[in-house]
């Protein structure tokens, strides 16, 4: 039995393949078609899926009918020739029967079931579902039961992507941007001046439900014309992110609370707010975020869902594969000579960070390898790092939550001696590696008993404007581009 997940038509297409034996496959469509957050399937994508057979069954990530009504309610018009999902897989040749799941329950799914929990808190937070932007659920014995629903047009979510473009950054696509910015600024200077004007909700932890007072589907633009420099962009990045840091407090406190679990699941968009992620130990004793929070991971959600399956998760690596061995000695030579290389091998990642088989490598301790990878990659300067660790050396190197994918932000104990993973505030986002004999694994080891040091700077390897690499023509081209060495 082939059952395919399919998140798509709206943005960040993506396709997971499971057989009897579980997840085969999953990869966003962008990676197959070249295009930065592609919403569409693509034939590429498509007939590499098939090679585990033609799909059975579909399940799709959300209730397109539901949603077609909140598009026409929303003033968008009557989509339903868009969302007539039946039409639209079979312009690309799928004609089994297919499934309908919700969006959120999707998100929860998605969290839940991978998760390493049987009981769990499950809190999905994302600009729109269908209707709902923010649900609250009890994962009990491989069972999610709701207990709290948002609607629309009351997210958070859409409000920090509003505020993503009143900064001049692309919504729906730079929010991990402001959230960087968000450390040059005054968190104080505008925090009550956009509490005010955009928030209005009932006190800390007696109620989940948050009310906005504008709908911010549009953005927000015309909010504060007054604030124009460059210090203001960061000011209102830096009240954005403590307003949102606020609600979620909210939140997570309301759900501990009432509900029965001490573990906790973190699922939707928001849930890739790392340097807000590690507020939720203060309630919670466990934390899962899946590796891909968002409506990509959606295309595993949805079968997850329908199949109640626990299925926890180990690792990201279910996509594309570029076959041969991890080469290691060729990186380890680069790096000692230059500082700075690529390395595309074996599956690439499911989701929107690189672990390591399609990553842009650099030695942490150089004090100009920021400015140069920055350089490299055509990114503003004020953008921040992650380092890539051998997990036993971590607690040494960082005071701080830290974990296998780049999920929480931690303070950097000597940060004089790794500049260029230290970010502004002192921080760093930290991937830890487990010894399980993967590439990035045993080149970190090699790389360890030859510097002493136990890490590397980690970053995707993209050229600007175009998704990760997924492939060796994609490697090719990215190393003619940058003129930096890639090895596969």
């Amino acid at each position: 039995m082939i059952t395919w997940g399919i998140s798509a038509n709206s943005h960040d297409a993506a396709l997971a393949v499971f057989s009897d034996d579980g997840l085969e496959f999953a990869s966003h469509a962008e990676r197959f078609s070249g295009i930065k957050n592609d919403p569409h399937l693509n034939s590429k994508l498509i007939n590499y899926a098939k090679q585990w057979g033609e799909p059975n069954e579909v399940v799709w990530y959300e209730r397109p009918f539901r949603k077609t009504v909140r598009q026409f309610r929303a003033g968008q018009g009557w989509n339903w020739s868009e969302n007539n999902i039946k039409k639209y897989l079979k312009g690309y040749g799928i004609t089994c029967p297919i499934h309908y799941n919700s969006h959120h329950h999707s998100h929860a799914s998605a969290g839940y079931y991978t998760s390493p929990f049987v009981d769990a808190t499950v809190v999905c937070i994302d600009s729109i579902g269908e209707f709902e932007t923010l649900t609250i659920w009890d994962g009990q014995d491989s069972k999610l039961k709701q207990m709290h629903s948002q609607g629309y047009p009351h997210s958070i979510g859409l409000w920090y992507s509003a505020m993503t473009q009143r900064v001049g950054l692309k919504p729906n696509e730079d929010e991990y941007i402001l959230m960087g910015m968000a450390a040059y600024g005054d968190p104080n200077r505008l925090f009550m001046d956009i509490l005010h004007d955009f928030i209005d909700k009932t006190g800390i932890g007696y109620d989940p439900s948050i009310k906005i007072k504008h709908n911010l589907h549009r953005g927000c633009k015309w909010w504060r014309p007054d604030l124009t420099t460059e210090q203001d962009m960061y000011d209102i990045a830096a009240a954005t992110q403590k307003v949102y840091e606020y609600i979620l407090i909210n939140t997570l406190l309301w759900a501990s609370k009432n509900l029965p679990s001490k573990n906790l699941v973190l699922m939707g968009g928001c849930a890739l707010n790392c340097s807000a992620n590690a507020l939720a130990y203060r309630y919670f004793d466990n934390v899962w975020i899946m590796p891909n929070p968002g409506d990509a991971g959606s295309a595993v959600g949805a079968v997850l869902a329908h199949k109640k399956l626990p299925m926890p998760m180990t690792h990201a690596f279910l996509g594309y594969n570029i076959e041969g061995e991890y080469p290691i000695e060729k990186i380890l030579s680069e790096l000692k000579t230059t500082g700075i290389v690529g390395v595309a091998n074996g599956r690439a990642e499911f989701g929107p960070r690189a672990f390591g088989n399609r990553s842009l490598l650099a030695d942490p301790r150089g004090s100009d390898i920021k400015s140069r990878v920055n350089d490299i990659k055509q990114r503003q300067q004020f953008r921040p790092f992650a380092p890539v660790c051998l997990e036993e050396h971590a607690t040494d190197l960082f005071d701080g939550r830290v974990g296998p994918y780049m999920q929480f932000t931690s303070r950097v104990r000597n940060p004089e001696l790794y500049p260029a993973i230290t970010h502004a505030d002192g921080t760093a986002r930290v991937q830890t590696v487990p010894k399980d004999g993967s590439g990035i694994r045993r080149l970190l080891e090699a790389w360890y008993k030859e510097t002493g040091c136990p890490m590397l700077l980690n970053t995707s390897l993209n050229i600007k404007g175009k998704p990760m690499v997924n492939d060796i023509a994609d490697a090719r081209e990215w190393e003619e581009h940058y003129g930096v060495k890639v090895f596969s």
